[in-house]
């Protein structure tokens, strides 16, 4: 057996659940207050991650679980664009 790379594992805000990073949607709020999905989950700034679960992100408008995860007030569109993101799958 090849050894296998150690895959990152991140927290849904939402579930709380541990999954690989592949799994989930990164939104980050950076200095200037913005906030945006990063797909690539590489950007500078606070990290929320997400489950790519339809049903998951609508918990999370409903519970305004991102605003409070990263102290900031997270427009509607953002978990629009959740909801596209994850309805990819």
């Amino acid at each position: 057996m090849a050894a296998s790379r150690k895959i990152p594992l991140r927290k849904c805000v939402v579930t709380k659940e541990m999954k690989p990073k592949q799994q989930l949607i990164r939104v980050v709020r950076n200095k200037e207050g913005e906030v945006f999905v990063d797909p690539s989950g590489k950007k500078n700034g606070r990290g929320a991650y997400i489950s790519k679960d339809p049903k998951v992100i609508e918990t999370a408008q409903d519970q305004d679980v991102l605003s409070r995860q990263l102290n900031t007030k997270v427009d509607h569109t953002i978990y629009e664009e959740l909801k596209s993101l994850a309805g990819e799958q």
